[in-house]
């Protein structure tokens, strides 16, 4: 299911996020923290990867689209919880 965010929707619910949460999100998935991390708009490709996410500059930050919102679904339910 494909998403679309602003760049700045997108850092307000890392912001959002408990200590901890990279973590727990990255061993949940099986997935390097840095790719988490990247996800949230890290650039850490060396350690990480870049994974169903796609970033367009523009104002605003610009707009993310993600072609799979697991992590973000994640991120969301751990901010509610």
């Amino acid at each position: 299911m494909r998403k679309t965010i602003t760049f700045n929707e997108l850092r307000k619910i890392k912001d959002q996020l408990p200590s901890g949460s990279m973590r727990k999100i990255a061993d949940k998935l099986d997935l390097n923290e840095e790719t988490v991390r990247n996800y949230f708009g890290g650039r850490n490709f060396e350690r990480g990867q870049s994974v169903g996410i796609h970033f367009e500059q523009g104002p605003g930050g610009g707009i993310v689209t993600f072609d799979d919102t697991t992590i973000l679904d994640m991120a969301r339910k751990m901010i509610e919880d």
